[in-house]
Protein backbone atom coordinates (compact mmCIF):
# COMPACT_ATOMS: atom_id res chain seq x y z
CA UNK A 1 0.00 0.00 0.00
CA UNK A 2 1.44 3.28 -0.74
CA UNK A 3 2.49 5.80 2.12
CA UNK A 4 0.66 8.97 1.33
CA UNK A 5 2.71 12.06 3.16
CA UNK A 6 0.70 15.28 4.56
CA UNK A 7 1.09 18.66 1.90
CA UNK A 8 4.36 20.24 1.52
CA UNK A 9 5.31 23.39 3.30
CA UNK A 10 8.23 25.55 2.09
CA UNK A 11 10.41 23.73 4.65
CA UNK A 12 9.25 20.21 3.58
CA UNK A 13 9.25 20.70 -0.03
CA UNK A 14 12.84 21.76 0.33
CA UNK A 15 13.43 19.25 3.13
CA UNK A 16 12.47 16.40 0.23
CA UNK A 17 13.97 18.21 -2.76
CA UNK A 18 17.09 17.66 -0.68
CA UNK A 19 16.81 13.88 -0.99
CA UNK A 20 15.71 13.92 -4.32
CA UNK A 21 19.60 13.42 -5.41
CA UNK A 22 20.94 10.86 -3.09
CA UNK A 23 24.96 9.37 -3.59
CA UNK A 24 25.74 5.70 -3.26
CA UNK A 25 28.39 4.91 -2.04
CA UNK A 26 29.02 1.02 -2.83
CA UNK A 27 31.89 -1.05 -1.07
CA UNK A 28 34.40 -3.63 -2.95
CA UNK A 29 32.30 -6.67 -1.48
CA UNK A 30 31.39 -9.22 -4.88
CA UNK A 31 28.24 -9.24 -5.75
CA UNK A 32 26.39 -12.24 -6.00
CA UNK A 33 23.49 -12.50 -8.48
CA UNK A 34 19.71 -12.89 -6.57
CA UNK A 35 17.33 -15.54 -7.29
CA UNK A 36 13.72 -15.60 -5.09
CA UNK A 37 14.04 -14.27 -1.68
CA UNK A 38 11.98 -17.20 -0.75
CA UNK A 39 14.21 -19.98 -2.29
CA UNK A 40 16.54 -21.05 0.53
CA UNK A 41 19.42 -21.67 -1.74
CA UNK A 42 18.91 -18.00 -2.91
CA UNK A 43 21.35 -15.14 -1.22
CA UNK A 44 20.40 -12.63 0.92
CA UNK A 45 21.40 -9.57 -1.13
CA UNK A 46 18.77 -7.12 -1.75
CA UNK A 47 17.53 -7.14 -5.80
CA UNK A 48 18.70 -4.78 -8.05
CA UNK A 49 15.21 -3.85 -8.71
CA UNK A 50 14.53 -3.19 -5.11
CA UNK A 51 18.16 -1.11 -4.99
CA UNK A 52 16.86 0.97 -8.13
CA UNK A 53 13.99 1.82 -6.00
CA UNK A 54 15.23 2.07 -2.58
CA UNK A 55 15.81 6.04 -3.34
CA UNK A 56 12.32 6.56 -3.48
CA UNK A 57 11.32 4.73 -1.01
CA UNK A 58 14.17 7.15 1.26
CA UNK A 59 12.78 9.83 0.19
CA UNK A 60 9.15 8.93 0.81
CA UNK A 61 9.73 7.98 4.11
CA UNK A 62 12.44 10.75 4.60
CA UNK A 63 15.67 8.18 5.95
CA UNK A 64 18.31 10.47 4.81
CA UNK A 65 20.33 7.51 4.87
CA UNK A 66 21.09 3.53 5.12
CA UNK A 67 23.52 1.56 5.54
CA UNK A 68 23.31 -2.60 4.59
CA UNK A 69 25.79 -5.55 4.56
CA UNK A 70 25.01 -9.38 4.16
CA UNK A 71 26.47 -12.50 5.25
CA UNK A 72 26.75 -15.57 3.13
CA UNK A 73 28.39 -18.83 3.90
CA UNK A 74 29.86 -17.38 7.06
CA UNK A 75 31.19 -14.52 5.17
CA UNK A 76 30.56 -10.59 4.19
CA UNK A 77 29.97 -10.95 0.33
CA UNK A 78 28.19 -7.71 0.28
CA UNK A 79 27.75 -3.96 1.41
CA UNK A 80 26.44 -0.98 0.28
CA UNK A 81 25.62 2.58 1.95
CA UNK A 82 23.06 5.03 -0.05
CA UNK A 83 22.16 8.63 1.11
CA UNK A 84 23.29 11.36 3.33
CA UNK A 85 24.88 11.27 6.60
CA UNK A 86 23.16 14.89 7.44
CA UNK A 87 20.42 16.01 4.89
CA UNK A 88 20.74 19.45 5.92
CA UNK A 89 24.32 19.85 4.82
CA UNK A 90 24.07 17.35 2.42
CA UNK A 91 27.24 15.22 3.73
CA UNK A 92 27.27 11.91 1.55
CA UNK A 93 27.71 8.86 3.88
CA UNK A 94 31.13 7.01 2.86
CA UNK A 95 32.38 3.27 3.25
CA UNK A 96 34.01 4.35 6.61
CA UNK A 97 30.41 6.51 7.61
CA UNK A 98 29.52 5.31 11.45
CA UNK A 99 26.01 4.90 12.19
CA UNK A 100 24.77 5.30 15.48
CA UNK A 101 23.71 0.83 16.41
CA UNK A 102 21.02 1.80 19.22
CA UNK A 103 20.45 -1.73 20.55
CA UNK A 104 22.04 -3.13 18.33
CA UNK A 105 24.62 -2.81 21.13
CA UNK A 106 23.50 -5.50 23.40
CA UNK A 107 23.91 -9.11 21.48
CA UNK A 108 27.55 -7.42 20.72
CA UNK A 109 28.34 -6.86 24.28
CA UNK A 110 26.30 -10.32 25.45
CA UNK A 111 29.32 -11.69 23.04
CA UNK A 112 32.16 -10.39 24.87
CA UNK A 113 30.54 -11.42 28.12
CA UNK A 114 30.28 -15.02 26.85
CA UNK A 115 34.05 -14.70 26.28
CA UNK A 116 34.60 -13.58 29.83
CA UNK A 117 32.18 -16.81 30.91
CA UNK A 118 34.43 -19.31 28.65
CA UNK A 119 37.39 -17.97 30.25
CA UNK A 120 35.91 -18.74 33.48
CA UNK A 121 36.34 -14.86 34.68
CA UNK A 122 32.16 -14.81 35.11
CA UNK A 123 29.91 -16.90 36.33
CA UNK A 124 26.16 -16.68 34.16
CA UNK A 125 24.74 -17.87 37.11
CA UNK A 126 26.10 -16.05 39.96
CA UNK A 127 24.07 -13.35 41.36
CA UNK A 128 25.67 -9.65 39.90
CA UNK A 129 25.99 -8.16 43.51
CA UNK A 130 28.55 -10.73 44.13
CA UNK A 131 31.17 -8.79 41.53
CA UNK A 132 29.63 -5.40 42.26
CA UNK A 133 26.46 -3.17 43.73
CA UNK A 134 25.82 -0.14 42.55
CA UNK A 135 25.18 2.05 45.35
CA UNK A 136 21.58 3.18 43.04
CA UNK A 137 20.32 -0.43 43.59
CA UNK A 138 17.83 -0.68 46.00
CA UNK A 139 17.33 -2.87 48.78
CA UNK A 140 15.63 -5.51 47.88
CA UNK A 141 15.82 -9.15 48.04
CA UNK A 142 15.26 -9.76 44.55
CA UNK A 143 18.26 -7.43 43.23
CA UNK A 144 20.00 -10.28 45.18
CA UNK A 145 19.17 -12.68 42.67
CA UNK A 146 19.83 -11.04 39.45
CA UNK A 147 21.99 -12.77 37.66
CA UNK A 148 24.13 -12.43 34.13
CA UNK A 149 21.93 -15.01 32.23
CA UNK A 150 19.29 -13.24 33.52
CA UNK A 151 20.53 -9.74 31.97
CA UNK A 152 21.53 -11.25 28.72
CA UNK A 153 17.96 -13.00 28.31
CA UNK A 154 16.01 -10.41 29.90
CA UNK A 155 14.52 -12.11 32.70
CA UNK A 156 15.73 -9.64 35.57
CA UNK A 157 12.53 -7.84 36.43
CA UNK A 158 14.36 -4.46 35.77
CA UNK A 159 12.52 -1.32 33.91
CA UNK A 160 13.98 -0.68 30.85
CA UNK A 161 15.73 2.69 31.93
CA UNK A 162 14.46 4.72 35.04
CA UNK A 163 12.70 7.95 34.22
CA UNK A 164 14.79 9.64 37.45
CA UNK A 165 18.00 7.88 37.51
CA UNK A 166 19.27 10.71 39.71
CA UNK A 167 17.05 10.11 42.57
CA UNK A 168 15.62 6.74 41.78
CA UNK A 169 16.65 2.95 42.62
CA UNK A 170 16.66 0.31 40.69
CA UNK A 171 14.58 -2.45 41.89
CA UNK A 172 12.80 -5.35 39.78
CA UNK A 173 9.23 -5.20 39.75
CA UNK A 174 9.13 -9.54 39.67
CA UNK A 175 11.15 -12.30 40.65
CA UNK A 176 14.15 -12.50 38.45
CA UNK A 177 13.60 -15.58 36.21
CA UNK A 178 10.14 -15.64 35.85
CA UNK A 179 9.32 -13.39 32.99
CA UNK A 180 10.38 -10.83 30.29
CA UNK A 181 11.59 -7.77 30.77
CA UNK A 182 13.27 -6.19 28.41
CA UNK A 183 15.87 -3.92 30.36
CA UNK A 184 18.86 -1.48 29.10
CA UNK A 185 19.43 -0.78 32.77
CA UNK A 186 20.25 -4.65 33.35
CA UNK A 187 22.69 -4.71 30.79
CA UNK A 188 24.48 -1.40 32.00
CA UNK A 189 24.74 -2.86 35.06
CA UNK A 190 26.37 -5.75 33.70
CA UNK A 191 28.66 -3.89 32.29
CA UNK A 192 29.88 -1.94 35.18
CA UNK A 193 30.74 -5.76 36.38
CA UNK A 194 32.74 -6.33 33.52
CA UNK A 195 34.58 -3.11 34.46
CA UNK A 196 35.49 -4.42 37.99
CA UNK A 197 36.19 -7.65 37.13
CA UNK A 198 38.69 -6.86 34.29
CA UNK A 199 39.67 -3.44 35.43
CA UNK A 200 39.11 -1.75 31.93
CA UNK A 201 36.72 0.52 30.40
CA UNK A 202 34.11 -0.85 27.76
CA UNK A 203 35.40 -0.08 25.23
CA UNK A 204 38.70 -1.59 26.36
CA UNK A 205 37.46 -4.43 26.79
CA UNK A 206 35.78 -4.62 23.32
CA UNK A 207 38.50 -3.86 21.51
CA UNK A 208 40.86 -6.08 23.16
CA UNK A 209 38.47 -9.17 23.41
CA UNK A 210 36.27 -8.32 19.88
CA UNK A 211 36.86 -5.72 17.62
CA UNK A 212 40.49 -6.08 17.36
CA UNK A 213 40.36 -9.61 16.66
CA UNK A 214 37.60 -9.72 14.57
CA UNK A 215 38.91 -6.61 12.46
CA UNK A 216 36.06 -4.72 13.46
CA UNK A 217 38.18 -1.64 13.19
CA UNK A 218 35.21 0.80 12.72
CA UNK A 219 33.65 0.03 15.87
CA UNK A 220 33.41 1.96 19.01
CA UNK A 221 30.97 2.15 22.22
CA UNK A 222 32.47 5.66 23.15
CA UNK A 223 32.87 9.37 21.35
CA UNK A 224 36.20 10.83 20.27
CA UNK A 225 36.40 13.60 17.19
CA UNK A 226 36.84 11.69 14.90
CA UNK A 227 34.59 9.60 15.60
CA UNK A 228 32.33 12.10 15.62
CA UNK A 229 33.02 13.42 12.47
CA UNK A 230 31.97 10.16 10.76
CA UNK A 231 29.00 9.73 12.51
CA UNK A 232 25.43 10.16 10.62
CA UNK A 233 22.85 12.81 12.48
CA UNK A 234 20.11 11.33 12.99
CA UNK A 235 16.57 13.04 11.17
CA UNK A 236 12.73 13.43 12.80
CA UNK A 237 10.26 10.83 11.04
CA UNK A 238 8.28 10.89 8.33
CA UNK A 239 4.86 11.54 10.47
CA UNK A 240 6.19 14.80 12.08
CA UNK A 241 5.78 17.65 10.81
CA UNK A 242 8.66 19.84 11.56
CA UNK A 243 11.49 19.13 8.90
CA UNK A 244 15.25 19.12 9.73
CA UNK A 245 16.73 17.31 12.13
CA UNK A 246 15.84 16.94 16.34
CA UNK A 247 18.61 16.86 19.33
CA UNK A 248 21.14 14.19 19.19
CA UNK A 249 21.18 12.95 22.22
CA UNK A 250 24.28 10.95 22.85
CA UNK A 251 26.14 13.58 20.57
CA UNK A 252 24.64 16.24 22.12
CA UNK A 253 25.93 14.81 25.77
CA UNK A 254 29.12 13.39 24.49
CA UNK A 255 30.13 16.41 22.85
CA UNK A 256 30.28 18.21 26.51
CA UNK A 257 31.65 15.10 28.15
CA UNK A 258 34.17 15.55 25.18
CA UNK A 259 35.15 18.87 26.32
CA UNK A 260 35.45 17.94 29.80
CA UNK A 261 37.89 15.03 28.75
CA UNK A 262 40.00 17.01 27.54
CA UNK A 263 40.41 19.27 30.06
CA UNK A 264 40.80 15.87 32.14
CA UNK A 265 43.62 14.73 29.93
CA UNK A 266 42.21 11.23 29.93
CA UNK A 267 40.26 10.14 26.98
CA UNK A 268 36.42 8.70 26.87
CA UNK A 269 37.33 5.73 25.72
CA UNK A 270 38.89 5.13 29.42
CA UNK A 271 36.58 6.32 31.07
CA UNK A 272 34.99 4.36 34.15
CA UNK A 273 31.82 4.80 36.14
CA UNK A 274 34.49 6.79 38.67
CA UNK A 275 35.31 9.31 35.71
CA UNK A 276 31.82 9.74 34.77
CA UNK A 277 30.54 10.29 38.68
CA UNK A 278 33.85 12.56 39.12
CA UNK A 279 33.55 14.60 35.80
CA UNK A 280 29.53 14.81 36.37
CA UNK A 281 29.44 17.92 37.59
CA UNK A 282 31.61 19.64 34.89
CA UNK A 283 29.63 18.52 32.01
CA UNK A 284 26.22 19.61 34.03
CA UNK A 285 28.44 22.98 34.60
CA UNK A 286 28.00 23.54 30.63
CA UNK A 287 24.81 21.33 29.44
CA UNK A 288 21.45 23.10 29.46
CA UNK A 289 19.26 21.61 32.40
CA UNK A 290 17.87 18.14 32.37
CA UNK A 291 20.37 16.97 29.69
CA UNK A 292 22.79 15.34 32.00
CA UNK A 293 21.18 13.53 35.26
CA UNK A 294 23.30 10.85 35.97
CA UNK A 295 26.84 9.41 35.38
CA UNK A 296 25.45 7.22 32.84
CA UNK A 297 24.40 9.49 29.98
CA UNK A 298 27.99 10.82 29.57
CA UNK A 299 29.57 6.74 30.01
CA UNK A 300 29.93 4.10 27.01
CA UNK A 301 26.41 2.36 27.15
CA UNK A 302 26.54 -1.01 26.40
CA UNK A 303 22.90 -0.98 25.75
CA UNK A 304 22.70 1.44 23.18
CA UNK A 305 26.19 4.04 22.00
CA UNK A 306 27.70 1.07 19.75
CA UNK A 307 28.87 3.08 16.40
CA UNK A 308 29.75 0.90 13.57
CA UNK A 309 30.01 0.49 9.40
CA UNK A 310 27.32 -1.71 8.56
CA UNK A 311 30.12 -4.02 7.38
CA UNK A 312 31.67 -4.06 10.70
CA UNK A 313 28.53 -5.05 12.13
CA UNK A 314 28.39 -7.60 9.64
CA UNK A 315 31.66 -9.06 10.75
CA UNK A 316 30.03 -9.42 13.49
CA UNK A 317 27.31 -11.30 12.26
CA UNK A 318 29.08 -13.76 10.85
CA UNK A 319 30.77 -14.97 14.30
CA UNK A 320 27.37 -15.53 15.40
CA UNK A 321 26.58 -18.10 11.73
CA UNK A 322 29.77 -19.33 11.20
CA UNK A 323 30.91 -23.13 12.74
CA UNK A 324 34.39 -22.74 12.52
CA UNK A 325 36.17 -20.94 15.19
CA UNK A 326 39.42 -19.57 16.24
CA UNK A 327 40.91 -19.87 19.72
CA UNK A 328 39.80 -15.86 20.51
CA UNK A 329 36.05 -16.33 20.28
CA UNK A 330 33.42 -18.27 22.16
CA UNK A 331 32.90 -22.06 22.35
CA UNK A 332 30.79 -23.95 19.54
CA UNK A 333 28.43 -24.97 22.89
CA UNK A 334 28.31 -21.06 24.17
CA UNK A 335 27.20 -19.91 20.49
CA UNK A 336 24.55 -22.41 20.81
CA UNK A 337 23.55 -21.53 23.72
CA UNK A 338 23.52 -17.35 22.77
CA UNK A 339 20.56 -18.97 19.77
CA UNK A 340 18.23 -21.27 21.82
CA UNK A 341 15.98 -20.38 23.66
CA UNK A 342 16.95 -19.60 27.69
CA UNK A 343 13.40 -19.14 29.43
CA UNK A 344 10.14 -20.96 28.76
CA UNK A 345 7.81 -18.27 29.20
CA UNK A 346 4.03 -19.89 28.24
CA UNK A 347 2.16 -17.52 25.49
CA UNK A 348 5.10 -15.97 23.51
CA UNK A 349 5.61 -15.79 20.24
CA UNK A 350 9.17 -14.69 20.04
CA UNK A 351 12.20 -16.45 22.92
CA UNK A 352 15.47 -15.13 24.48
CA UNK A 353 18.55 -16.70 23.82
CA UNK A 354 21.64 -14.62 25.30
CA UNK A 355 21.45 -11.15 23.39
CA UNK A 356 19.08 -12.64 20.90
CA UNK A 357 15.57 -12.80 20.05
CA UNK A 358 14.40 -15.69 18.00
CA UNK A 359 11.56 -16.29 15.59
CA UNK A 360 10.33 -19.61 14.38
CA UNK A 361 9.50 -18.90 10.60
CA UNK A 362 7.90 -21.40 8.20
CA UNK A 363 11.70 -22.09 7.06
CA UNK A 364 13.28 -22.34 10.20
CA UNK A 365 14.11 -19.89 13.38
CA UNK A 366 15.81 -16.81 12.94
CA UNK A 367 17.85 -14.57 15.37
CA UNK A 368 17.29 -10.76 15.49
CA UNK A 369 17.55 -7.59 17.42
CA UNK A 370 16.20 -4.44 16.31
CA UNK A 371 17.43 -1.03 17.74
CA UNK A 372 16.05 2.67 18.26
CA UNK A 373 17.57 6.10 20.12
CA UNK A 374 15.67 8.81 20.75
CA UNK A 375 13.26 7.54 18.11
CA UNK A 376 15.81 8.71 14.89
CA UNK A 377 17.87 6.10 14.24
CA UNK A 378 16.42 2.85 13.43
CA UNK A 379 18.02 -0.46 12.80
CA UNK A 380 17.65 -3.94 11.99
CA UNK A 381 19.76 -7.28 12.42
CA UNK A 382 18.74 -10.53 11.56
CA UNK A 383 20.23 -14.09 11.29
CA UNK A 384 20.06 -17.54 9.90
CA UNK A 385 22.49 -19.64 11.63
CA UNK A 386 21.71 -23.03 9.85
CA UNK A 387 21.84 -21.12 6.63
CA UNK A 388 25.42 -19.08 7.45
CA UNK A 389 23.27 -15.76 6.51
CA UNK A 390 22.50 -13.08 8.23
CA UNK A 391 21.91 -8.90 7.23
CA UNK A 392 22.14 -5.83 9.21
CA UNK A 393 20.27 -2.69 8.15
CA UNK A 394 21.41 1.07 9.83
CA UNK A 395 19.67 4.19 9.30
CA UNK A 396 19.13 7.24 10.42
CA UNK A 397 16.03 8.29 10.09
CA UNK A 398 12.87 8.23 12.02
CA UNK A 399 10.31 5.89 9.68
CA UNK A 400 13.71 3.70 9.26
CA UNK A 401 12.04 0.91 10.88
CA UNK A 402 9.52 1.40 8.34
CA UNK A 403 12.42 1.57 5.09
CA UNK A 404 14.19 -1.86 6.89
CA UNK A 405 11.31 -3.68 7.14
CA UNK A 406 11.47 -3.13 3.31
CA UNK A 407 14.86 -4.45 2.89
CA UNK A 408 14.29 -7.89 5.19
CA UNK A 409 11.32 -8.69 3.39
CA UNK A 410 12.63 -8.11 -0.15
CA UNK A 411 16.26 -9.38 0.41
CA UNK A 412 14.81 -12.57 2.72
CA UNK A 413 11.02 -13.26 1.97
CA UNK A 414 10.45 -13.35 5.73
CA UNK A 415 7.83 -11.19 6.97
CA UNK A 416 8.46 -11.39 10.75
CA UNK A 417 6.25 -11.39 13.76
CA UNK A 418 8.61 -8.99 15.38
CA UNK A 419 7.49 -6.52 12.48
CA UNK A 420 3.73 -6.10 13.18
CA UNK A 421 3.62 -6.75 17.27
Amino acid sequence: MPIETPPASPDRRRWLASLATIPLAACAWPVVSHATACDDAANWIPPDAFLADLPRLMQALRVPAIGMAVVERGDVVWSRNLGMANAETRTPVADDTLFEDASLSKPVFAYAVLQLADQGVIDLDAPLVRYRRMDYLADHPWVDLVTARDVLRHSTGLPNWRKDPANETLVPAVKPGTRIDYSGEAIFWLQLVVEQITGESLDESMQRLLFGPAGMRDSSYTWSKDLAARSVYGHRAVEDEAPGMPPQMLRDTWNAAQTVADRRGKPLSAWRYEDAERALPDVQAITPKGLVNWPGDILANAAASLRTTPQDYARFMALMVRTQREPWQIAEATRTAMLTKQIDVPGRWTDKGLGWNLEATPRGTVFYHSGSNGGIFKNFALGDARGQRALVALTNGGSGNVLYRRVVRAATGHDLLAFDL
